[in-house]
């Protein structure tokens, strides 16, 4: 189960470099209900429930506002875990917010395109569970003790890419696959 603390932020997904000010004047009690309503607003909407709700970040109690500012909302939908995750912003109030709007969006998706969009829309938030230690190697087609640098892996990385890319045949599971592997592959090597 995902931990609401510290921060669990998605394998694969790509943290914000330049953070944008942001112009939401919402207090973080006030953001966190927004997201919880929102979420379960979406699966009233839906007639799909959102259970397992994690909001995850490295806020603590004596620490509201933590140096990584990133959020990362966690819930099942449509029988598959979901993450939105948010670190655009400096304050986690901001990116709580963000999150919020996100679920809104899809809420009015749902409005006017119906399910079905919102089914696609979804596929990008798709949460596949972080890779176990050392899985990468079988994963590239690496053994267990052989040693193995980034060149190495980024090699097999843009090998697979070629049939698992949706572009190239794939679909967006595989490649969301792939870059978790290559994104675990990278922490273990460092």
């Amino acid at each position: 189960m995902t931990a609401a603390y510290p921060l669990h932020w998605p394998d694969g997904l790509a943290r914000t470099k330049n953070r944008a000010t942001s112009q939401f004047k919402t207090q973080l009690s006030a953001a966190l209900t927004n997201v919880r309503k929102s979420l379960e607003a979406f699966g009233r909407d839906s007639g799909k429930a959102v259970t397992g709700i994690v909001l995850s970040s490295n806020v603590t109690l004596g620490e509201n506002t933590p140096a990584d500012s990133g959020v990362a909302a966690w819930f099942v939908w449509d029988g598959e875990q979901r993450c939105i995750a948010v670190d655009r912003y400096p304050k986690v109030q901001d990116n709580l917010q963000a999150i919020h709007h996100i679920v809104e969006a899809r809420r009015t998706e749902m409005r006017h395109g119906g399910l079905h969009v919102v089914r696609q829309t979804f596929k990008g938030f798709v949460a596949l569970p972080a890779p176990a230690a050392g899985q990468w190697r079988s994963f590239f087609g690496f053994g267990e003790t052989e040693p193995v640098g980034m060149s190495e892996v980024e090699g097999r990385f843009r090998s697979k890419a070629a049939t698992a890319h949706p572009d190239k045949g794939g679909s967006e599971t595989a490649m969301m696959e792939l870059n978790a592997m290559r994104a675990a592959a990278k922490r273990e090597l460092a």
